[in-house]
């Protein structure tokens, strides 16, 4: 995710994901469901009633994971390669290029995995489609972790930042592999997502177009205690984004769309 488009690109993925979530569990307590996830209709006859009835989400997972790759292959100058040979050793080459596709990869599989379990199976399997988002966040983290090693200054801080709430997502994930009826677990779920893909994004531009036009400095403290002060900022503005599309839910299924 080097660059300004591989933060900005990643992180809009997972914040647009944490508000699918949000929007999930607000439905899911308005409509006081016993699920997040409902089970799979049977299919209606007719061509457009069956694609009426299908689940994109799974879809959109592997669109934008298919986005990322291109992105990704299109910043790397040369050949890509795995070992090159020079002077009689072996190197490996572009290490962060081949974290970053095999972060990106591991989401397309959870997509195919959302694809399947959710239009093409006799019946939903939500274990399934839950540990493949837990596979793919376990690959995650120990990725964020190997980033950190060549960073410093505010980069370092603002990955560290980062990794705390990826740590925190993979917690709560790998609860709810068997607390399936928690609405607390939803929450936190589509909170820590959209904490995490609104930073990653502010990350971007914080180290490659900073708003104030001039660069962030390592050695000021300032920066870096303002950095850890943004971070706080994010976790508000997402906490308040939850009550907003919990109170818009409301107004939407109680009194817009009854039928729902």
């Amino acid at each position: 995710m080097g660059g300004f488009e591989g933060h900005l690109y990643p992180g809009l993925s997972l914040f647009l994901y944490g508000l699918y979530h949000a929007w999930l569990v607000s439905r899911a307590l308005i409509l006081n469901s016993t699920v997040q996830y409902p089970p799979r209709r049977p299919w209606s006859k007719g061509r457009w009633a069956r694609l009426r009835q299908m689940y994109y989400i799974g879809f959109l997972k592997i669109l934008s994971a298919c986005i990322l790759v291109a992105q990704e292959m299109h910043s790397i100058h040369g050949q890509l390669v795995l070992i090159s040979k020079m002077y009689h050793q072996r190197n490996f080459m572009y290490r962060k290029q081949w974290q970053h596709l095999t972060l990106y990869t591991s989401f397309f599989l959870s997509g195919c995995v959302d694809v399947v379990s959710q239009n093409l199976l006799p019946q939903r399997c939500v274990a399934l489609e839950k540990g493949a988002q837990t596979l793919s966040l376990f690959l995650f983290l120990p990725l964020m972790v190997s980033h950190m090693q060549d960073t410093e200054g505010v980069e370092l801080q603002t990955h560290m930042l980062l990794t705390q709430a990826m740590l925190l997502l993979t917690l709560v994930v790998t609860i709810e592999l068997w607390t399936s009826d928690m609405w607390l677990i939803w929450m936190m779920k589509a909170f820590l997502y959209l904490v995490t893909g609104s930073w990653l994004m502010q990350i971007g531009f914080m180290l490659y177009k900073p708003i104030s036009g001039y660069k962030w400095m390592d050695d000021d403290e300032n920066d870096m205690a303002f950095a850890t002060t943004f971070f706080c900022w994010h976790v508000a503005f997402s906490a308040l984004l939850m009550i907003w599309i919990y109170g818009f839910s409301f107004l939407w299924y109680c009194y817009l769309f009854t039928d729902a």
